[in-house]
């Protein structure tokens, strides 16, 4: 699915959200590997899963026709700063959700950038109908966890020791999620 492109400005920042095109793969593929080197917060390390620009094309043509799909980016100084992806269900009894995930790069926390994502992505689940977004962030990024619950999601669950930092330490997954009638 598409959207229409929103403009923002931040303390100075100017940014863009909008809709993936094929034309940001070569960015995409670079910028995942990025910011997965920049926190703990992401599943991956640098590189792990790695997606190249070939394969960010087909997710985004996919993501483009698939009406369950949103596939967004933040474009800000004529760069990408960031995305987000909605990825629904086509089983009947999952049909009613979708899963939400987001990326910034660190140097552009802190400029609504994330929030503005997330808003996008809830108002599109609204027009289609999509009455759960679903989420998983680990319990460390405390300041997403208070931008969800912002947002009207709520803990659903705790994955206890899920995953294994660098410091050599278990870190808990926390499970959100956002219902609307």
């Amino acid at each position: 699915m598409k959207m229409e492109q929103q403009q923002f400005e931040v303390r100075g920042m100017r940014y863009v959200i909008r809709s993936a095109a094929a034309g940001d793969a070569v960015e995409l593929s670079k910028l995942r590997v990025r910011i997965d080197g920049e926190t703990e917060h992401m599943d991956r390390e640098a590189g792990e899963a790695f997606i190249d620009s070939k394969g960010f094309e087909k997710l985004i043509q996919s993501d483009s026709e698939l009406e369950r799909n949103l596939f967004l980016v933040a474009q800000a100084g004529g760069r990408l700063v960031g995305f987000s992806r909605c990825e629904g269900n086509q089983l009947r009894r999952l049909a009613h959700k979708a899963e939400f995930g987001v990326c910034i790069l660190k140097e552009c926390w802190g400029y609504g950038i994330g929030k503005e994502l997330l808003r996008a992505s809830l108002a599109w689940a609204d027009s289609c109908g999509i009455t759960k977004m679903t989420l998983s962030v680990l319990e460390t990024n405390t300041s997403a966890i208070r931008l969800y619950e912002r947002c009207g999601f709520q803990i659903e669950g705790v994955l206890q020791n899920d995953k294994l930092l660098s410091d050599g330490q278990y870190y808990n997954t926390v499970i959100m999620g956002r219902f609307r009638e």
